[in-house]
């Protein structure tokens, strides 16, 4: 197989894989054991921008840069592209998570897209829980079809 798609492959799998490991670490490091560094983050307090929550960012985030390090000591083999895979999804993730959700910064307010609106509603239904037990919707790319199907159904109507 060419070299190109390899890499390719490596990315996409390394990006997607990403969604699964945020998905556990939200639900089961998050709103578990390590509750106290994510708890202001359901908290509304328009004044804190950087909250405890950044700690999550750096531990999500140095994995994927020692990997493009290494892979790019190495001839730019295996660990630099899914260290590329894993940044990419670190940036979708600050794109879509604090961007567009939760309006960090003025963009994207507005949109017609059935998959955005159900990533806003669902991360939505995630917050009206203030505290650690009985969450919801702890994914942000993937979310539950009843988001999709809700988006949607208000788009048509």
């Amino acid at each position: 197989m060419n070299h190109i798609v390899v890499n390719i492959m490596i990315v996409l799998v390394s990006c997607i894989g990403m969604e699964c490991v945020a998905w556990f670490a939200h639900k089961y490091l998050m709103h578990g054991l390590l509750w106290n560094l994510h708890k202001d983050h359901h908290k509304k307090n328009p004044i804190i921008f950087l909250k405890r929550m950044i700690t999550f960012f750096l531990i999500f985030g140095i994995p994927g840069i020692v990997l493009i390090i290494l892979g790019s000591l190495d001839g730019f083999g295996m660990k630099f592209w899914a260290g590329f895979g894993i940044s990419l999804y670190g940036l979708a993730y600050f794109l879509i998570h604090d961007v567009f959700i939760h309006q960090r910064f003025k963009l994207f307010r507005q949109t017609n897209n059935s998959y955005f609106r159900a990533i806003r509603r669902a991360h939505k239904m995630h917050h009206k829980h203030l505290n650690k037990e009985e969450g919801e919707c702890f994914g942000m790319l993937w979310v539950p079809f009843k988001y999709f199907t809700e988006a949607r159904h208000n788009t048509e109507s």
